[in-house]
């Protein structure tokens, strides 16, 4: 069987995910989550950047539109958030494009307003 890409990242960052669920509960807005998992990730010695502008191109050029993701964690995974009643298509293809324009190979997608558990989906490039 083939080892999952990041495993051992993706695992601490699902472990903040859920820890923040089960401290907060569902029902807040994405920036309270925000917030909280950046204390979380501090807390676990998960380094990480929080919505930096990362700059994107088209055909080598840059364009002065820039992507600001929620997280990237261990500099090579993007976190994105979600705080509504159910992922969708839209939401993983957010995520895919993301990794297309940042050239890194996982996403997780952490919605944390699902009940009665955090959902977390991979996506990978």
């Amino acid at each position: 069987m083939a080892q999952r890409r990041h495993e051992s990242e993706s695992y601490q960052i699902r472990g903040a995910v859920f820890e923040v669920y089960r401290e907060m509960g569902s029902g807040f807005l994405e920036a309270a989550y925000q917030e909280c998992l950046e204390k979380e990730f501090k807390r676990r010695g998960i380094p990480f950047v929080s919505q930096r502008d990362l700059y994107l191109q088209y055909k080598g050029e840059p364009l002065t539109q820039t992507y600001r993701p929620d997280f990237v964690c261990f500099g090579k995974i993007i976190v994105e958030l979600k705080a509504v009643k159910e992922l969708t298509n839209e939401h993983q293809a957010q995520v895919f494009n993301d990794l297309k324009a940042t050239g890194l190979d996982l996403g997780l997608l952490a919605n944390l307003s699902h009940y009665p558990l955090a959902e977390i989906q991979r996506v990978v490039l």
